[in-house]
C-alpha cells in the first residue's frame, strides 16, 4: 500500500484535523499503562492498547474512513479488531487477547476468541486484511511486533492452578479491559473535542481529609443538640482510630441514627491517607441515599465557588444501557461514566453490574476501584441470589487489586459464615457493638398481623392513632400509590388532615430530593406531615418521625424502617407499627420468600424484635440455609461461568435489578421554566446526536430520570407516550402526577395516542 499517513478517526468538526493512527495507538497505550500500574500490569495493558486498533491499518479500512465514514457520518463497516487480537494472543496469550477482540462490542467468550484466531491463520478476506494491516502499522509503530511473551504480574504467577486462579484471571481480564477501553475512549473523545486528553490529576487525600475534618466541625456547631450526639462522636472517633489498620475487609456495624455516613467518610479518607489509596467510592442500594449522601459529602469536600477548582464528589446512578456496536449511535458509548473523581457516590447496582458486565461503556470505570477505599453502605440490601459472586469479587479487589472494602450496616449480615470470605480477616471498625445498640435503642414495636388487616384498615389506623407526623413504608410502588390515594382522600378513604407526601422510584430523582428536603423541614418545624414511601426511604435517609408504620418485610427492612423513628432520641420511645395487609404486594422471588420465612421464625409478637443482634445473626444463617446447600440460588452458577471466562453469559446471569423490568425514563416535569426545559431538551439532543458528547449530558439528566417496568415503557413507546433517546433510555411525553409521579394507579388513556 502507499506511504500515506494512516488514520484512526475522521476529521474533528472542532479542530478540522484527522486523527493519525500512530498518535492514537501510542496515546491510548500510555494511558492504559498508567491505569494498570496500580495492580502491577502496566506493561500488559500498554501492549493491549497499543495493538487494539492495528486492524485499521489496511487499505480498505483507510479508504472507507475517508470516502464513506467521513462523508456520511456512518461507521466504516469493515472489521478492524482481528489484527490486534492475533498480536495480543502471541504476546500475552489467548485469554487476554479477548480484551482486544472485545474493545468495541464487549468481552467475548473464549470459544469465540479461539475461532477467530483459527480463522486468522487462513486465507479468508479478514485474515488477509489483518496481515496487511499488521505489516503497514509495524512500519510506523514497530513496537507492535515482539520477540517474546509479556510475563503476567508476579502476584498472578504465584497463584496455583485451580478454581481460585480461574476466578482471579476473570477479575484480572476485566481490569485490563477497563484500562484499555477507558484509555481508548479518552483518547478518541479528546480528538473529536479538538483538545488534549484530560485525565484528572491524583487527588491530595491529605488535603481532603483536613477539609472534611474542618467542615465536619462547622456542621456540628450549626446543628441543634441531640441526646445521641455523644454516642455519634464516639462512633466517629473509633472509626478514625480503626482507619490506621492494614488494608483489607472492614465491618462498620452501627445502629441506625449512629452517625454511620460521616463516620464512614472519616474512616475512608483517613485510611486512604494512611495507605496511599487513590480514591473513595461510596455505594448504596437506593438512589435516594445516593442523592442524600452525595449532598452530605459535597458539603464536606467540594471546593467553594470562590476556589474555582474542579468538584471533588461525583454522583453517579444512571442505569442507562448504551449501544456498544458500530452502528447508529455508536459514539454514545463515550458518554459513559469513568469515575475520574477523588470521591464517587454511586449505587450498588452501578458498582456490581459494572464488575460483572462485558460491555465497554459499563466497564471502563472498573480500574478506578484498584487502590481505592470502597464503602458499601446498607450491605444488608445485597441480593441473596448474587451473594456468592459478589463476595468473591470483593475478595479479589482486596487481595489482588489493593482495595480496602468497608461493609457498613445497622443490620450486618453474617457474611463470614459463607465460604467466600473463609480465611479473610474480619476487621471491625466498632469493637463493642452490643453496648452501642443498647445505648441507641429508641423504639418499641406494635404488631398488626391478623387476617383482618387491609389497606383500608391500616389507613383507618393511621388516621385514628398515627398523630400528626407519620411515615409509612410499603413494599411495592403500586402499594405506595394506593395507600397514598387512600390517605389523601382520592379513593374515598379515611383522609388525614395533614399533607400527605409520596416517595417511589416512579418519581424523578429531583422530585424525590425535593420531597425529602420539604419533609425534613416540616419535621424540624414540628408541623403535621405524613409520608407514604417504598423501601427507598428506609435505609440511610435522614428523617426522624415519632411514629412509623412498616408493611411486613424481611427483618433487616423492619429494623431499617425503625431507624426513621425517634432517630435523634428526642422522645422517650418512638413507636413502630409492623402490619401485614392481606391485599398487599411482595416480590415473588425465592430469595425474598426465604427471607420472609426466616423473619417469621425469629421475629414478631412473642418472639424477638428486629434489633436483637443474636436473633439477627441466626436469621441470616437460616435465610441462606433455606436456599439450599449447593449455592445455586445464591449465584454459584455465575462462578462456574466466570471460571470459563464466558463474559457474555456472566453478564446475562448477573442482574442486580432484573433488566426485563427496570428501565430509565427522562421526564420534563410540567412546572419547569422555559429555560430549564430548553436545557434538558438540549442534553437529550446531544445524546441523540451521532457525535461524542462525553459523560456530562447523562450526568445532568440524572435528576430528571424516573424508573418504570419495561413492559410499561414498551407500551408507552407504541402509544406515543414516550420517544427513544439513546440505548434503552426514553423521554416520557405523557402525564406526570405532581405528587405520585408516573402513577401506576392512574394510567393515562394511551388509546388517544395511537395513530
Amino acid at each position: 500500500m502507499s506511504e500515506r499517513e494512516l488514520l484512526a478517526h475522521s476529521r474533528s468538526s472542532l479542530s478540522g484535523l484527522r486523527h493519525p493512527l500512530v498518535d492514537h495507538l501510542r496515546g491510548t497505550a500510555a494511558l492504559a499503562r498508567s491505569f494498570a500500574e496500580v495492580f502491577g500490569a502496566g506493561e500488559t495493558a500498554e501492549y493491549l492498547a497499543l495493538v487494539h486498533d492495528v486492524g485499521k491499518g489496511c487499505g480498505a479500512w483507510q479508504d472507507r474512513l475517508i470516502n464513506h465514514a467521513e462523508a456520511t457520518g456512518k461507521p466504516v463497516g469493515i472489521p478492524h479488531k482481528e489484527a490486534g487480537t492475533a498480536l495480543a494472543a502471541q504476546a500475552v496469550g489467548r485469554r487476554l487477547a479477548a480484551v482486544v477482540y472485545g474493545h468495541h462490542g464487549g468481552l467475548p467468550d473464549q470459544g469465540k476468541v479461539k475461532k477467530v484466531l483459527a480463522e486468522l491463520r487462513g486465507s479468508e478476506l479478514n485474515a488477509v486484511r489483518a496481515r496487511e494491516a499488521t505489516e503497514a502499522v509495524a512500519r510506523v509503530v514497530p513496537e507492535i511486533l515482539r520477540e517474546g511473551r509479556i510475563p503476567p504480574p508476579a502476584w498472578l504467577s504465584r497463584i496455583e492452578t485451580g478454581r481460585n486462579r480461574a476466578l482471579t484471571v476473570d477479575a484480572f481480564t476485566r481490569m485490563l479491559f477497563s484500562c484499555v477501553v477507558d484509555a481508548d475512549y479518552l483518547d478518541t473523545a479528546a480528538h473529536f473535542a479538538g483538545e488534549k486528553v484530560r485525565v484528572a490529576p491524583g487527588a491530595d487525600m491529605t488535603a481532603l481529609l483536613e477539609r472534611f475534618e474542618q467542615r465536619r466541625a462547622q456542621l456540628l456547631a450549626r446543628r441543634a443538640a441531640s441526646p445521641v450526639d455523644e454516642l455519634r462522636e464516639g462512633v466517629y472517633e473509633e472509626a478514625l482510630a480503626a482507619a490506621a489498620g492494614a488494608p483489607g475487609m472492614y465491618v462498620l456495624h452501627v445502629p441506625t441514627g449512629g452517625g454511620k455516613t460521616i463516620a464512614a467518610g472519616g474512616f475512608a479518607l483517613r485510611h486512604a491517607v494512611q495507605h496511599g489509596l487513590r480514591r473513595v467510592v461510596f455505594a448504596v442500594p437506593y438512589i435516594s441515599i445516593t442523592q442524600q449522601n452525595a449532598e452530605v459529602y459535597r458539603d464536606l469536600l467540594d471546593p467553594t465557588a470562590e476556589d474555582e477548582a474542579d468538584p471533588v464528589v461525583l454522583e453517579h446512578h444512571s442505569s442507562v444501557e448504551l449501544d456498544e456496536e458500530d452502528g447508529a449511535g455508536a459514539w454514545a458509548r463515550l458518554a459513559a461514566e469513568n469515575w475520574d473523581a477523588p470521591v464517587v457516590v454511586t449505587t450498588t447496582v452501578q458498582l456490581f453490574q459494572s464488575l460483572f458486565a462485558h460491555k465497554p461503556s459499563v466497564m471502563r470505570k472498573l480500574h478506578r476501584l484498584a487502590g481505592a477505599v470502597i464503602v458499601l453502605d446498607e450491605v444488608q440490601a445485597l441480593p441473596d441470589r448474587l451473594l456468592i459472586p459478589i463476595l468473591s469479587m470483593l475478595r479479589e479487589l482486596v487481595e489482588r487489586f489493593g482495595a480496602s472494602v468497608v461493609l457498613a450496616s445497622a443490620t450486618q449480615p453474617s457474611f463470614w459464615s459463607l465460604a467466600q470470605l473463609d480465611g479473610l480477616p474480619r476487621r471491625s471498625v466498632i469493637e463493642d457493638v452490643t453496648r452501642l445498640f443498647d445505648a441507641l435503642r429508641r423504639v418499641s414495636y406494635e404488631w398488626r398481623l391478623g387476617p383482618d388487616v387491609t389497606w383500608e384498615s391500616i389507613a383507618g389506623d393511621i388516621v385514628a392513632e398515627g398523630g400528626e407526623q407519620v411515615l409509612t413504608v410499603v413494599n411495592t410502588t403500586r402499594d405506595s400509590a394506593r395507600l397514598h390515594r387512600l390517605l389523601a382522600g382520592a379513593d374515598g378513604g379515611p383522609r388525614v388532615t395533614a399533607p400527605v407526601w409520596h416517595l417511589s422510584t416512579r418519581m424523578t430523582a429531583e422530585h424525590r430530593r425535593e420531597v425529602i428536603k420539604h419533609v425534613r423541614g416540616e419535621l424540624a418545624a414540628g408541623r403535621p406531615v405524613h409520608v407514604v414511601s417504598t423501601s427507598l426511604i428506609e435505609a440511610g435517609v435522614d428523617v426522624d418521625f415519632p411514629r412509623v408504620y412498616r408493611a411486613w418485610a424481611p427483618a433487616e427492612s423492619l429494623q431499617q424502617a425503625a431507624g426513621r423513628c425517634n432517630r435523634d432520641g428526642r422522645l422517650t420511645q418512638g413507636t413502630v407499627v409492623v402490619f401485614r395487609p392481606t391485599d398487599g404486594g411482595t416480590p415473588k422471588d425465592q430469595s425474598y420468600q426465604a427471607a420472609m420465612d426466616a423473619s417469621a421464625e425469629y421475629f414478631g409478637p412473642g418472639a424477638h424484635t428486629p434489633d436483637h443482634l443474636e436473633a439477627l445473626a441466626g436469621y441470616y444463617e437460616k435465610r441462606w440455609a433455606l436456599q439450599g446447600t449447593d449455592g445455586r440460588l445464591m449465584g454459584e452458577g455465575i462462578q462456574e461461568l466466570r471460571q470459563l471466562l464466558d463474559f457474555p453469559a456472566v453478564a446475562d446471569e448477573f442482574q442486580m435489578i432484573d433488566n426485563r423490568y427496570a428501565q430509565s425514563v427522562i421526564v420534563i416535569r410540567p412546572e419547569k421554566s422555559d429555560e430549564e426545559r430548553a436545557a434538558i431538551e438540549a442534553d437529550i439532543a446531544l445524546l441523540r446526536s451521532p457525535y461524542p458528547a462525553g459523560p456530562e449530558p447523562l450526568r445532568r439528566l440524572q435528576p430528571h430520570m424516573a424508573t418504570l417496568p419495561r413492559h410499561e415503557v414498551a407500551q408507552a413507546l407504541r402509544s406515543g407516550l414516550a420517544q427513544p433517546v439513546i440505548g434503552d433510555l426514553v423521554e416520557w411525553q405523557g402525564k406526570y402526577d405532581a405528587v405520585r409521579g408516573l402513577d401506576p394507579n392512574d394510567p393515562e388513556d394511551r388509546g388517544g395516542y395511537v395513530i
